[in-house]
């Protein structure tokens, strides 16, 4: 069971990331700016498939690469289950605080102003914070190589973004994202 809640973790991220974006675009808000400025952004794709592929893979038995479970604990299992719900909570609750300022990319987006509520009061970057609670629960679903490499990969990209963003911010918001800085943690 720990296995397709792992699986519906990411799905359910994707659907509701496409579900926000298609609002959006309703109200004439262009969300996604995925590789429009940036084509190396395509170079995630590849990346991002296999790791559907390796968690579907493994949940249903099917051939996978570094397959080999680092440990097995039932109580992990479950450890891994509750932080993707977590995750997938948070993340539901951030992207009602983001309201109209939700994109995917550096984006200007001064018309909507900084968001400094809700899951933003407790972090600068909850989206984030829920990428990463999702894969460390996910590996603890699935704790292989594989899943350890992206928990690890995917940190340190995240954090690498992160940055880009801070700066990207600063030059959009001035003064204002600095104070916010100052008083609301990067991540928790």
């Amino acid at each position: 069971m720990q296995a397709y809640l792992g699986i519906a973790t990411l799905v359910a991220f994707v659907i509701l990331v496409l579900i926000r974006a298609r609002a959006l675009k309703k109200e004439g808000i262009d969300a996604i700016e995925f590789g429009n400025k940036d084509r190396k952004d395509f170079l995630l794709i590849p990346f991002v498939v296999f790791y559907f592929y390796h968690i579907t893979a493994h949940a249903f038995h099917l051939p996978i690469l570094g397959g080999q479970e680092l440990f097995y604990f039932k109580a992990v299992n479950y450890l891994g289950s509750i932080m993707c719900l977590i995750a997938l909570v948070f993340f539901v609750w951030t992207l009602l605080s983001f309201k109209k300022s939700f994109r995917v990319g550096l984006m200007d987006n001064r018309e909507q102003g900084l968001v400094t509520t809700g899951a933003f009061s407790i972090s600068r970057n909850p989206i984030y914070v829920c990428f990463i609670l999702m894969l460390v629960g996910q590996f603890l679903i699935f704790p292989n190589v594989i899943m350890l490499l992206y928990v690890l990969a995917g940190s340190l990209r995240i954090n690498k973004q992160v940055l880009k963003e801070e700066h990207f911010l600063t030059d959009q918001y001035g003064e204002a994202y600095l104070v916010y800085r100052k008083n609301v943690r990067r991540y928790l």
